[in-house]
């Protein structure tokens, strides 16, 4: 499945996403994920733990459905701590390369005050465009 990455002339280049994403194909919607293992086991208690945790369960799912970290078009991250976020740009990028390659979809972050687990830092839910049989 092909992706074409949208980028509207004369904007300043996205940094870690992109601002729109074209696929045709079946379309996969990932709940929110958190940094918990398959277990449900928090191995994290920090944010870089959690979200590379979060991220290798998105692709997981995505995995099982017969896709690829290619085909995800689309991230949305529900962070509970921005100065946490802010204060670790290196680490959040060298994580993120580490489970997604330099693959940057369309992105979303949105600071809330919780989770409903109460444990986690980070809930990221994707949608992924998976090829057609």
């Amino acid at each position: 499945m092909a992706t074409i990455t949208v980028h509207p002339k004369g904007w300043k280049p996205a940094k870690g996403y992109a601002n729109g994403m074209v696929a045709e194909g079946r379309l996969l919607f990932v709940g929110g994920q958190i940094g918990w293992n398959a277990d449900q086991v928090f191995e994290a208690d920090d944010f870089i733990g959690q979200m590379k945790q979060a991220l290798a369960n998105i692709r997981d799912v995505v995995e099982a459905a017969e896709g690829s970290i290619a085909d995800i078009t689309r991230l949305t991250w529900y962070v509970t701590d921005k100065d946490d976020y802010m204060a670790h740009q290196a680490e959040v990028g060298a994580a993120y390369r580490e489970v997604m390659g330099y693959h940057f979809p369309a992105m979303t972050m949105v600071v809330v005050s919780a989770l409903i687990e109460g444990a986690a830092l980070v809930e990221i839910e994707a949608t992924a465009v998976l090829a057609t049989d």
